[in-house]
């Protein structure tokens, strides 16, 4: 793949992306894909991507961080078993799945930023909901409607990156995923505190989150009649540092490119098993993490922030990661890197979970950065902004389609068993495949060459 530096020139230049074509005159020009003119997106649009795109993935996680650390209390408040408190912490990857095929559809009818818009207002009325809706049927209900927000601006956010910085593919993902991280290492370090001076009660802690899931629809609202970066726009951007053609000075376009039958791309279906181990192994975590050191004999407001540590080792790698896999030809080493990592902390939490609690949330820490990388394998195993829309909702959707078993298995299995012995050996397992289709996936290839043979 082409590196995210290198800029496309023709002999007529073309602004291809739309922070280039955002800084420049209100009279600049981009061309649709029958070479037509059109306006370029203005600078103020552009910034207010950039919040957008910020504030929406700040809102990405703490739905499911900030429940983790209150999983205990939240359980003895509604009355639920173990199997239902593995159900719970399975719904994320199973809303993920059953919601974010559809972004897509819905992203070519009414826009992208029209549906990110109405996903942050869904995550926004299920925090507030949920805490108070009374029953474990109507916590479950609300936290479904908080989390289909979530599953279409999963899918959305390569979509919109790729269409807004062809050109950044690497350092824009790694911003978004930064953002994720620390999202959901501020959800999982200070609910816990916060639960505390709000009086003790988890629902007032819970619901608080609302808040900031409120702001991030405020970047989104001037956006919402924009249809110009639908994934599959006549006028989608080209994968970053690919040369669009020019034939005889006439304006750069997307080359025009058979219908990608995704289904047919071995890569794809790697990219998504690997989406989908990595996810598990992170809801794992995200959900259960905690009350593995709190049964450890870890002090509750402690075992949040080892959450907290984990998550946090995302906000500087998850900048890192994309910029450094953009570089290389290959992905594999990194994710080899990442899994050695994950069977480290892994070995840790069964040996000596009090012990070394701080050295086994960093290196799980560093294990859940294979998420910033699937993303930015997304943006890179495909050349289209078709091709790009397709990849994600579908290595998305089958990703955690996938993952929702693991989490309620380790529910069933720690109340079976009674210790946390078999849900870590699950956990391990799952690692030594994971490593493997993430170096598939990390072949440098594309899904078009693959889809159309």
């Amino acid at each position: 793949m082409a590196r995210e530096e290198i800029r496309t020139t023709t002999s007529t230049t073309v602004r291809s992306s739309a922070t280039d074509a955002g800084s420049g005159a209100a009279g600049d020009e981009v061309a649709d894909a029958q070479g037509a003119a059109m306006p370029a997106p203005r600078a103020w649009a552009v910034r207010l991507v950039v919040v957008g795109i910020v504030l929406s993935a700040l809102n990405l996680r703490p739905a499911i961080t900030s429940l983790g650390a209150l999983l205990e209390e939240v359980r003895d408040g509604l009355g639920m078993s173990g199997s239902v408190a593995g159900l719970l912490t399975s719904m994320p990857p199973l809303c993920f799945a059953l919601f974010g095929g559809l972004a897509p559809r819905l992203a070519r009818r009414f826009g992208p930023g029209a549906v990110v818009c109405a996903g942050m207002l869904a995550i926004t009325t299920g925090l507030l909901v949920r805490p108070y809706a009374g029953s474990t049927a109507g916590f479950l209900a609300a936290s479904a409607l908080a989390l289909m927000g979530i599953a279409v601006s999963n899918v959305l956010m390569p979509v919109i990156v790729k269409r807004w910085f062809p050109d950044r593919v690497g350092s824009m993902t790694g911003l978004y995923s930064m953002a994720v991280a620390l999202g959901t290492a501020a959800a999982a370090a200070v609910t816990v505190p916060m639960t505390d001076a709000l009086g003790g009660s988890w629902q007032p802690g819970l619901a608080l989150w609302a808040v900031l899931a409120a702001t991030a629809v405020v970047p989104w609202v001037p956006l919402v009649r924009d249809r110009g970066t639908t994934p599959d726009a006549p006028g989608a951007a080209s994968s970053a540092g690919r040369a669009p053609s020019s034939a005889g000075g006439s304006p750069a376009r997307e080359e025009a490119a058979p219908a990608v039958r995704i289904t047919r791309s071995r890569t794809a279906w790697a990219l998504a098993v690997f989406f989908g181990l990595q996810a598990t192994a992170a809801y794992i975590t995200m959900g259960w993490m905690a009350q593995i050191f709190r049964d450890a004999g870890v002090p509750a407001s402690t075992a949040g922030l080892l959450l907290a540590v984990t998550m946090v080792m995302g906000v500087p790698l998850a900048f890192v990661i994309p910029r450094l896999a953009t570089r290389l030809p290959h992905q594999g080493p990194i994710v080899v890197a990442l899994g050695v990592c994950g069977l480290a902390g892994y070995a840790g939490l069964y040996l000596a979970p009090a012990a070394g609690a701080w050295a086994w949330a960093l290196l799980l820490g560093i294990a859940n950065c294979a998420f910033p990388l699937a993303l930015t394998m997304v943006g890179m195993r495909a050349r289209t902004g078709v091709g790009v829309a397709k990849l994600s909702a579908f290595a998305q959707s089958t990703g955690y389609l996938i993952s929702i078993p693991g989490p309620l298995l380790v529910g069933v299995l720690y109340q079976s068993s009674g210790g946390w012995g078999l849900p870590i050996a699950l956990m391990t397992a799952l690692m030594i495949p994971q490593m493997v289709v993430g170096v598939l996936a990390g072949r440098n290839r594309t899904v078009e060459d693959e889809a159309v043979r």
